[in-house]
């Protein structure tokens, strides 16, 4: 079995979910793995990694009004040393995930016809964004 890893930096222009999937893709083709599993870990506590709707954005949308009701940045939190929309960035953290992982065959990414791959921005300001892609096969 091979293994390939890249780490892949993404900026973030705020709270938004920004769609990696064509680097991800890339990143399966110059692994050269044609059967195998791809493994993502972002490697931050305020910002999510989802697979989600890649075809209507409203459904983007839709998520981030029902996330921004779930947990709003308006309640009063204790840890609030980096700001309003940093707890609010953490939790919304826990309820997503960090990790994914995305089978390979004929050395693409099966994902389903409707399905993307997102960092989900939490806060609102800029950030720089760290991605481990890790392939094996």
């Amino acid at each position: 079995m091979s293994h390939y890893q890249k780490l892949l930096r993404v900026s973030t222009i705020g709270k938004s979910l920004y769609n990696i999937t064509p680097q991800i893709e890339a990143i399966v083709a110059e692994s050269g793995v044609e059967t195998g599993l791809c493994t993502l870990f972002l490697r931050h506590t305020s910002a999510s990694l989802i697979i989600q709707e890649n075809a209507d954005p409203n459904v983007l949308l839709d998520l981030a009004n029902f996330m921004a009701k779930l947990v709003p940045e308006s309640a009063k939190y204790i840890h609030d040393d980096e700001g309003a929309d940093d707890m609010p960035a953490h939790i919304r953290t826990v309820i997503t995930h960090t990790s994914e992982h995305i089978p390979i065959n004929r050395g693409h990414l099966v994902l389903g016809t409707w399905q993307g791959i997102y960092i989900w921005e939490h806060r609102q300001r800029n950030h720089n964004r760290e991605l481990v892609v890790h392939i094996s096969g």
